[in-house]
């Protein structure tokens, strides 16, 4: 499967936890988004964390091995944060969480971000509009994005809403945000359905 061309599974609601599902299982074989520099790289661009113009000047600037390297830390930053949520998931996070993320805060320590005035035209109304920047100037720094998308499930996202897919053997994590908080599938047009077939099967039995 050539995942530089195949599109990222975005369903959790929550940039975050999208992060986390960039390693996933969507039919039987494990698929990882990004398991080298140019996967991380189309990924962040799915994802909206990484504008075109940015990852083309990261491309200019960084070598093959360089950005493999960062995709390396990525998966590191990937796997340390599935096992912070995993043991959170279903419950409000506490001052006493916090000192398990100093790995992040010294990620985003890191970060090399300014304001600008820009102008923009919403709807045919133009108007000056403050917006974040970031300085590219090494390959690790797309490592940031992903720190902010981390530190901001963690800020404004409620852990008691956070679930995993209820499917077989589908490892995605989502946010429910539904009014009912009774979301159980990552998808209801992948794992949902599988489970409505399996159901219908079981009913036929006799």
């Amino acid at each position: 499967m050539d995942l530089h061309h195949t599109p990222a599974i975005l369903v959790a609601d929550a940039p975050g936890l999208d992060f986390l599902n960039s390693i996933a299982t969507p039919v039987d074989t494990p698929v990882d988004w990004i398991s080298d520099g140019e996967g991380l790289l189309n990924w962040l661009e799915q994802a909206g964390l990484l504008s075109e113009a940015a990852a083309r000047v990261v491309r200019d600037r960084a070598t093959s091995c360089e950005l493999d390297d960062v995709a390396a830390q990525a998966r590191q930053l990937r796997e340390w944060f599935r096992g912070f949520v995993d043991e959170r998931k279903g419950r409000p996070l506490s001052s006493e969480d916090l000192s398990d993320l100093k790995p992040l805060n010294r990620l985003l320590e890191r970060d090399q971000s300014f304001s600008q005035i820009v102008f923009e035209n919403h709807d045919g109304v133009p108007c000056l509009e403050l917006r974040t920047a970031r300085h590219w100037r090494t390959p690790d720094s797309l490592l940031q994005p992903i720190g902010e998308a981390l530190a901001r499930l963690v800020c404004d996202e409620d852990f008691t809403h956070i679930k995993a897919c209820e499917g077989h053997s589908c490892t995605l994590l989502f946010a429910d945000h539904t009014r009912s908080r009774a979301r159980r599938w990552c998808s209801m047009a992948v794992c949902g359905n599988r489970a409505k077939q399996a159901a219908h099967r079981s009913r036929l039995r006799p």
